[in-house]
C-alpha cells in the first residue's frame, strides 16, 4: 500500500468513482476527500459529505465562500473578467480549491494528490498548476485510464456508488456562487437545443415578470450595496443570483476555445455575474479617461486569459492586478439597471469622479466657445486628405 492520497472532491460522478479506483488501481491505503465550499448549493455540499463518508476514508469540508468572493471574484469584477463571453466561474474557483486540497495533503502527510478531470478539458491544467508546486505525486484517474462517462456510470452501479447521472441524462454540472455550468451528453453537440430542464438558477426569459430596476453601489471597483442597502460580497452576489434568475438573466450558450485548442459547446448560468459585470464596465466608462479605458481593455483581456488557464501564480497576473487596482480607486458610484426577460440594461449612473460636465456638452448652454473647434477641424484627418491628393496624381 502507498499510504494516503488526497482527492479534490465534488460529489459528482467523476470524483466519486475516483475513490475506489485510487484503491483498486493505484493501491492506496487511504483516500482522503476534500470538499471546498465556494458557494455551491448547500444540499450539494451535504450530499457530497454523505457520499464521501460512505465510500471514502476521511473527509474535510472547507468553507471558502468569503475568501472566494474577496480574493478571487472582486479582482475578477475589477478586471471585467470575461473569456470569449464566459464569466470564468469554474476557472477562477479551481486554483483556490486546489490550494485548499494541497494544504490538507501537507497537513495529513499524504504522498499524492488526485483530481477527477479528464485529459480533454481545462480543469486538469488549473488543478495541476497548483498541485505541481509541491513534490507530491499528481494523479488523474480519468485521464490516466482514458475513461468514458458511460463506463463510469456502469462502474458506479457495480460498486454501489449513488449517482444521479444516467445514460439518458449524463450532464456534468459544476457550480459556485459565481456561475453554474452544464455540459455532457447531447449538450456537447453545437446543433442540439438544450432542454429547459438543465437550468436551475434562471427561469426561461419569456416567462419573466415585468421589468425591475435595481441599483448597485460600488467603492474601489467592487460592489458594496444593493438598492442602497450595504451588503457583504457573499450576500450581495447570492441575492443578485436570485433576482436575476427570476428575470431569466445570465444564460450563455457558446462555443469555447479550450486551452488545448479544442472547441467545445458550453452552457452556463450566471445572473449576478452578468449584472455586476455590466454595471462595473459602465461605471468605468464614466470615470476613466479614454486612454485608460483603451489600455485597460487589453489588460483585462490578458487577465481573463490567464484566469481561464488557471495561471494565477504567474507573475504577470500580479502585475496586471497592480495596474487594475490603480484604476479602480475612482470607480465609485452607483449604477441603475433594468432587468427584463433575460436582458440587463444600464439606465442611469452617477459618481463623484465622473469625467462628465453637463455644461460642457449641452447644446443649450456651455462655457465653451464653439468657434474654437474650427482650428481642430482644419487639421483633423489632414494626413488622410494629403494621402488622397498624392495618390490621385
Amino acid at each position: 500500500m502507498k499510504g494516503k492520497v488526497v482527492l479534490a472532491y465534488s460529489g459528482g460522478l467523476d470524483t466519486s468513482v475516483c475513490i475506489p479506483i485510487l484503491k483498486e488501481n493505484y493501491d492506496f491505503e487511504t483516500v482522503i476527500t476534500v470538499v471546498v465550499d465556494v458557494g455551491q448549493a448547500e444540499e450539494e455540499i451535504v450530499k457530497a459529505e454523505e457520499k464521501a463518508e460512505l465510500i471514502g476514508d476521511k473527509n474535510y469540508t472547507i468553507d471558502a465562500k468569503a475568501e472566494f468572493v474577496q480574493d478571487y471574484l472582486f479582482p475578477l469584477i475589477k478586471a471585467n473578467g470575461n473569456y470569449e463571453g464566459y464569466v470564468l466561474g469554474t476557472a477562477i474557483a479551481r486554483p483556490l480549491i486546489a490550494k485548499k486540497v494541497l494544504e490538507i495533503a501537507i497537513n495529513e502527510g499524504a504522498v499524492a494528490l488526485a483530481h477527477g478531470c479528464t485529459g480533454k478539458g481545462n480543469d486538469q491544467l488549473r488543478f495541476e498548476a497548483v498541485f505541481r508546486s509541491s513534490d507530491l505525486e499528481v494523479l488523474a484517474p480519468m485521464r490516466d485510464m482514458n475513461l468514458t462517462r458511460e463506463w463510469e456510470i456502469e462502474y458506479a452501479r457495480e460498486h454501489g456508488i449513488p449517482v444521479t447521472v444516467t445514460k439518458e441524462k449524463p450532464w456534468s454540472i459544476d457550480e459556485n456562487i459565481w456561475s453554474r455550468s452544464i455540459e455532457g451528453g447531447q449538450l456537447e453537440d453545437p446543433g442540439f437545443i438544450p432542454p429547459e430542464e438543465i437550468f436551475e438558477w434562471t427561469q426561461s426569459p419569456e416567462n419573466g415578470p415585468e421589468s425591475e430596476i435595481i441599483e448597485i453601489g460600488f467603492e474601489g471597483g467592487v460592489p458594496v450595496s444593493l438598492n442602497d442597502t450595504r451588503m457583504d460580497g457573499v450576500s450581495l452576489i447570492t441575492e443578485l443570483n436570485r433576482i436575476g434568475g427570476i428575470h431569466g438573466v445570465g444564460r450563455t450558450d457558446m462555443i469555447e476555445d479550450r486551452v488545448l485548442g479544442l472547441k467545445a459547446r458550453e452552457n452556463y448560468e450566471h445572473p449576478a455575474a452578468t449584472i455586476l459585470l455590466t454595471a462595473h464596465r459602465d461605471l468605468e466608462r464614466l470615470v476613466l479617461t479614454r486612454a485608460e479605458l483603451s489600455f485597460k481593455s487589453n489588460v483585462d483581456d490578458k487577465w481573463s486569459e490567464l484566469a481561464y488557464m488557471g495561471l494565477l501564480d504567474e507573475p504577470l497576473f500580479n502585475d496586471l492586478n497592480a495596474f487594475i487596482d490603480a484604476t479602480q480607486v475612482r470607480v465609485k458610484g452607483a449604477v441603475k439597471l433594468r432587468l427584463y426577460k433575460g436582458s440587463v440594461m444600464v439606465v442611469a449612473r452617477s459618481s463623484p469622479f465622473a469625467l462628465y460636465s453637463k455644461d460642457l456638452v449641452s447644446f443649450d448652454e456651455s462655457s465653451i466657445d464653439q468657434q474654437d473647434a474650427e482650428g481642430v477641424a482644419k487639421y483633423h484627418g489632414f494626413q488622410g486628405r494629403l494621402y488622397q491628393k498624392v495618390t490621385k496624381k
